[in-house]
C-alpha cells in the first residue's frame, strides 16, 4: 500500500523514497502514559472497594442494599458518561478530552472526603455518579489512542500493556489503604485524597507530551509509517455514535462487554466475600486482594501478547482474536468453584484465574472495536459497548445487594456460576454476530482485509 506522510490524512503516491532505519519506540512513550491513568483510574474507584466492609460495619452502619445504590450509583454514571463521553472524545480528540475526564473524576474523588456521617448515604451515592461519569472517560480515550498510535498487529498487546494498569490501581488500594486508615475506619478521608496529586502530575505531561501521530515533532518518518502499515487512510470527518448504533458489529461488541458484571463483582464485592465468608479485617483483605489483581495484571499482559504472536505466525485477525477469546473463556470457567472450598486461599487462587482471564479477555474485546471501526469511530463504540456493560453490571449489582444479608458469608454461589459460565455463552453469540470479522472503511462499509 502506498506510505503515509506525516502531515496529511491520505497516502502519498508521489514519494519515490521513504526514510529508512530502525522503526523508532514513541508509541510506547504514549502507552505509558495511559497505563499511567488507567492506574489513577482504577486506584480512585477501588478504595471503596476495600473501605467498604469498613465503612458499612465501624463508620456508617449500612446495610448490604445500602451499599449496592452507592455502587448502583457509580455505575448509572459510568453508563451515562460512556455513551456521551465516547462520542464527545472522538469529536474534540483524546488530548483534551483526556484531560476532561481526569479532572472530572479527580474532583468527584476528592469530594469524598468531605462526607459526613449524617448524610454518608446520599453523600457517597452523589460522590460516587460524578467519579464514575469522569471515569467513564478513560477506556474510549486509551483505545482511540491505540488505534491512532499502533498497528493492528500491535493493538491488543498495547491495550494489554494499558489495561495492566487498572490491576495496579486495585492493587494499590489495598496495600496502601491498612497503612492510613485503622482498623475501626480512623482516617478514612486521606484515602480518597491520595491520587489528586497523581492526577495533577499526568495532566502536565499529557499535555507537554500529546499530540496525534502526524502532528507529533518527535515522531520519526520510519515509526509513523509503521504505525499505518496495516491500516487504510481515513478522512478526518467525525462520525457520532448514533452511526455506529445500528451496526451488527457495535452490538457484537457491546455483548462481549456484558462480562464487565464479573470484573464489576470482583471489584466492588470481592472484598465483602472475603470478610462475609473468612472474617477478614481490612489488614486481612490486602493480600488477598493483591493476589488476586497481580494474577490479572498478568493475565491482561499475556492475553494481548498471544492473539499478536497468533497473527505474527501468520493466523488470520479473526482466527486469531476469537481462539485467544475462547482460551480466556475456558480458563474462568473454574472461578464457578470459588465459594465451594473453606480454605480463603483456594478461593484467592480461583478468583486470581477468574481475574486473570478476564483481563486477557478484555485486552482482545477492546481491539475487537479498533479492528473493525475506522479510527474516527472507536471511542464511540467503545462507549456504546461499555454502556451496555455498565447497565448489565448495574442489574447484577442490585439483585446481589438484595439477596446477600449483612455479616452472612452465604449468597455469592449463584454469582460465581454466572462469573464462570457466562463467556463461553458470549463468545458463541459474538461470533454468530459476526463470523468473519470484516473491518468497515470510512462510511462504515465491509471491505476487505489490507496489510
Amino acid at each position: 500500500m502506498p506510505e503515509l506522510v506525516k502531515g496529511t490524512s491520505t497516502p502519498e503516491v508521489s514519494k519515490p523514497a521513504i526514510e529508512s532505519g530502525p522503526i523508532g519506540r514513541y508509541r510506547w512513550v504514549i502507552c505509558s502514559l495511559l497505563f499511567f491513568a488507567t492506574t489513577i483510574n482504577y486506584m480512585d474507584r477501588s478504595v471503596l472497594g476495600v473501605l467498604g466492609p469498613t465503612l458499612r460495619d465501624k463508620v456508617f452502619h449500612w446495610t448490604n442494599q445500602q451499599y449496592s445504590w452507592i455502587t448502583i450509583s457509580f455505575q448509572s454514571a459510568y453508563a451515562i458518561g460512556l455513551l456521551l463521553m465516547g462520542g464527545f472524545i472522538d469529536k474534540i480528540g483524546v488530548r483534551l478530552g483526556y484531560v476532561l475526564a481526569i479532572g472530572v473524576w479527580s474532583l468527584f474523588g476528592i469530594l469524598h472526603a468531605a462526607i459526613r456521617p449524617a448524610f454518608s448515604l446520599a453523600g457517597f451515592i452523589a460522590a460516587r455518579f460524578g467519579l464514575g461519569f469522569g471515569e467513564a472517560g478513560n477506556f474510549p480515550a486509551c483505545i482511540k489512542t491505540v488505534a491512532e498510535w499502533f498497528p493492528k498487529k500491535e493493538r491488543a498487546f498495547a491495550t494489554g500493556v494499558f489495561n495492566a494498569g487498572s490491576n495496579v490501581g486495585a492493587i494499590m488500594a489495598p496495600l496502601v489503604i491498612p497503612f492510613i486508615v485503622g482498623p475501626d475506619g480512623s482516617h478514612w478521608q486521606i484515602a480518597f485524597l491520595i491520587t489528586g496529586a497523581f492526577s495533577v502530575i499526568w495532566v502536565i505531561t499529557w499535555l507537554k507530551v500529546y499530540r496525534p501521530p502526524q502532528q507529533h515533532p518527535r515522531l520519526s518518518q520510519v515509526e509513523f509509517n509503521y504505525i499505518h502499515s496495516d491500516s487504510i487512510s481515513e478522512s478526518s470527518e467525525k462520525l457520532s455514535w448514533g452511526r455506529v448504533l445500528p451496526l451488527k458489529e457495535t452490538w457484537a461488541f457491546a455483548i462481549g462487554k456484558t462480562t464487565d458484571a464479573v470484573w464489576w463483582f470482583y471489584l466492588f464485592w470481592g472484598g465483602f466475600f472475603f470478610a462475609d465468608k473468612f472474617h477478614l479485617d481490612i489488614k486481612g483483605l490486602g493480600m488477598p486482594l493483591v493476589i488476586i489483581y497481580v494474577g490479572a495484571d498478568l493475565g491482561s499482559i499475556l492475553g494481548g501478547w498471544l492473539s499478536g504472536a497468533f497473527m505474527k505466525r501468520g493466523w488470520p485477525l479473526n482466527k486469531a482474536r476469537k481462539f485467544t477469546l475462547l482460551l480466556c473463556a475456558l480458563s474462568i470457567m473454574p472461578v464457578a468453584f470459588a465459594t465451594v472450598s473453606n480454605n480463603q486461599w483456594v478461593a484467592v487462587a480461583l478468583i486470581a484465574l477468574g481475574a486473570a482471564g478476564h483481563q486477557a479477555w478484555s485486552a482482545n474485546l477492546f481491539t475487537f472495536a479498533s479492528d473493525l471501526f475506522p479510527k474516527r469511530a472507536t471511542a464511540s463504540v467503545v462507549g456504546i459497548g461499555g454502556m451496555v456493560g455498565s447497565a448489565v453490571s448495574l442489574v447484577a449489582n442490585l439483585t446481589l445487594g438484595k439477596t446477600l444479608k449483612a455479616g452472612e458469608g452465604t449468597g455469592y454461589t449463584s454469582a460465581f456460576v454466572v462469573a464462570g459460565s457466562l463467556y463461553l455463552f458470549v463468545l458463541l453469540i459474538m461470533h454468530v454476530i459476526t463470523p468473519k470479522m470484516i473491518p468497515l472503511d470510512a462510511e462504515l462499509k465491509p471491505i476487505a482485509e489490507r496489510g
